[in-house]
């Protein structure tokens, strides 16, 4: 079975989201240290794709400059330049422009119209592939998949990254955002008014690169990503437990919605505490987020407490109405004898996922007790 790349968006925008200003000449929105970043895009990339329009207005090389990175790519067993791909409806494309003649391999998507115009034109600097009457990305995915690309670049312009975004064909955007505002009525946008996908994009990073914020989003996150995601963040508070001869170190996030609205940890505030009872006791009981939401703990939740006054955690879960469960790893028989939280969810409809992946990395800060 043939795989689609996985398809990468970057884009570098000011704080009103343009992506150039007005003038004749191209406005530099990243810094040097943004540009390099760039570059070891570009060259962890198999395939570099940018639009006609945006060929045209820029005349960019689209090239991996670095040649240590190219000599990294050689080694690796890859071309010396990721693939360069331009996507054209009309075909109407300079054989002059600085992309055919810099880097290595190059391929056109266009239609049957486009592909009569280039034929000739671009005979011996590319191969042109037509698509049909239309350009249907979905199909030029499909094609690059059985070229081998595994992983595509997207470098603009507006059209183009309004088309995939639009088509719910992107896995990854990176912005770059840039602080100078442009405010030009005729200058290009990000992206142009289409019929989007409606749900949020997750947020899985912000960095600081000088005075340039990089925001990573993923656009169409599977949810067993959503699920690694969270339980290593649920990872990370299990590590902020004060550490206990005579108890586990666990930590719990609830999520709805995509989004983080509760944590919590073992001994966060008192030394009885339980992971999920401290995310749960922040929250009001009858918040209508409980009923779509997903609790993240890196232990299975206790179903029997030694203090008789506190309720297991998994009658908790069941109180609260959360109808999905993700857990780490199975609670060994260190302090009971068989803790059945996974089996009494179940039973009560709950949907229960387990991550034996991350088991080892949840355990690790309980390394110094009986885990048989």
């Amino acid at each position: 079975m043939t795989h689609r790349p996985y398809v990468l968006l970057s884009v570098a925008v000011s704080v009103d989201g343009y992506i150039d200003d007005a003038s004749p000449e191209r406005l530099k929105l990243s810094n040097a240290a943004d540009f390099d970043r760039v570059d070891q895009v570009r060259a962890e990339s198999d395939a570099i794709l940018i639009g006609a329009q945006t060929l045209r207005r820029d005349n960019p090389r689209l090239l991996v400059d670095s040649a240590d990175r190219r000599a990294a790519r050689i080694a690796a067993g890859k071309p010396e330049y990721p693939l360069k791909i331009a996507v054209s409806a009309r075909g109407d494309l300079d054989p002059e422009l600085r992309f055919w003649h810099h880097g290595g391999d190059k391929l056109v998507y266009t239609t049957h119209a486009g592909a009569a115009k280039l034929g000739d034109r671009l005979a011996g600097l590319a191969q042109v592939v037509p698509l049909g009457a239309d350009i249907d990305l979905g199909a030029l995915l499909d094609d690059l998949g059985r070229r081998g690309i595994a992983r595509l670049m997207v470098e603009g312009g507006t059209r183009i990254h309004t088309q995939f975004l639009a088509a719910d064909l992107a896995d990854e955007l990176q912005m770059a955002v840039a602080p100078i505002v442009v405010g030009h009525a005729a200058a290009p946008r990000f992206l142009g008014p289409a019929s989007y996908p409606a749900r949020r994009m997750h947020l899985a990073d912000v960095t600081r690169i000088g005075d340039i914020a990089l925001l990573r989003y993923l656009p169409r996150k599977s949810e067993e990503q959503t699920d690694i995601q969270f339980m290593r963040r649920a990872i990370e508070l299990a590590r902020l437990c004060p550490p206990s001869p005579t108890a586990f170190s666990v930590g719990a996030v609830i999520v709805a919605d995509g989004l983080e609205i509760s944590t919590g940890y073992s001994r966060e505030t008192d030394e009885k505490v339980h992971a999920e009872e401290s995310a749960l006791d922040k929250l009001d009981a009858d918040d209508p987020r409980l009923a779509r939401a997903t609790i993240y703990s890196t232990l299975e939740p206790c179903s029997q407490r030694a203090t008789a006054t506190r309720l297991p955690c998994t009658d908790r879960i069941l109180r609260a109405g959360i109808p999905r469960v993700v857990i780490a790893w199975r609670e060994p028989t260190t302090f009971v004898t068989n803790c059945v939280g996974v089996e009494q969810l179940r039973q009560h409809g709950v949907e229960v996922v387990e991550l034996p992946e991350l088991a080892q990395e949840a355990m690790s800060m309980n390394r110094h007790l009986d885990l048989s």
